[in-house]
């Protein structure tokens, strides 16, 4: 008897998926020796042993670069005895990437990301207390002023619990520019910013202008300002911030990985 194909990281891995598409167990037991990547016709595939990878709708795994292919080999590659789908961001946004399972067009997706500047976290500032607000100074303006400078927009901020006011010149000017992105990167930018709530410090963190480091602290500046002065829940602060920054450095890598066409000329998961 034939084994079925493997199932991608998001997938139902038995039966019919149906709706329970992109609900997977948490872990899985590895059931595979070897990780490589091959090329197709469509691009890059994904090899676990001598069978190919699919997506939870049952596409083949096909990336449009080797190095992507290989960020994502890695991922399976790195997986010990039991395989854990959570920790495996790439290959999450390449089977969004694939499947589409909300079905959205470019425009859409735009649309989508841009809307995040009417509740960006950098826009939003308190009044109380004075030492909160002027940390949010400190540390937002220069990203705000960085980012009205580089796209030659207006975006300010404001204290008012409906936030700024968020010219129409502004929004389609990100809307222009986010266009200029292929289908797969955009995928990328949303999940970034829905890690960090805000489409200014992605695009910062996407233009290499913050690090990674640097964006996610500043997402989370109240939360942090407040553990400073209160303390901190044991454990607790620590994974999150490590989950926060491994998901926004995935999905990063991701955009990088799908804008540029270079190709890796090392030998896939060489010693």
């Amino acid at each position: 008897l034939s084994r079925p194909p493997p199932a991608a990281a998001g997938s139902c891995l038995v039966g019919p998926c149906g709706r329970r598409a992109y609900a997977p167990p948490a872990e899985r037991k590895r059931f595979y020796q070897n990780v490589s990547i091959s090329q197709g016709e469509g691009g890059f595939e994904i090899n676990l042993d001598h069978r190919k990878l699919k997506t939870p709708q049952a596409k083949l795994f096909t990336v449009p670069s080797e190095a992507l292919a290989i960020a994502v080999a890695t991922e399976w590659d790195s997986q010990k005895d039991t395989i854990k789908f959570y920790t495996m961001h790439l290959t999450t946004l390449c089977n969004t990437a694939l499947d589409n399972p909300t079905q959205r067009n470019k425009t859409q997706l735009i649309r989508a990301a841009v809307k995040f500047l009417e509740t960006d976290t950098v826009c939003y500032r308190v009044e109380e207390p004075p030492a909160l607000a002027e940390l949010q100074k400190n540390e937002w303006d220069p990203v705000v002023t960085w980012a009205e400078k580089r796209y030659n927009v207006t975006i300010g901020s404001s204290t008012s619990i409906l936030g700024p006011n968020i010219p129409a010149s502004t929004k389609e000017t990100f809307v222009s520019h986010l266009a200029s992105y292929n289908m797969w990167a955009l995928q990328g930018i949303e999940f970034v910013i829905t890690q960090l709530k805000s489409l200014i410090l992605s695009m910062s963190l996407i233009d290499r202008h913050i690090t990674v480091e640097k964006a996610v602290l500043l997402s989370r500046l109240e939360e942090e300002y407040q553990i400073r002065r209160w303390g901190n829940v044991e454990w607790a602060h620590d994974y999150d911030l490590c989950e926060l920054r491994a998901r926004t450095a995935a999905g990063t890598l991701f955009v990088h990985l799908c804008s540029e066409s270079s190709s890796v000329k090392h030998k896939l998961l060489q010693d």
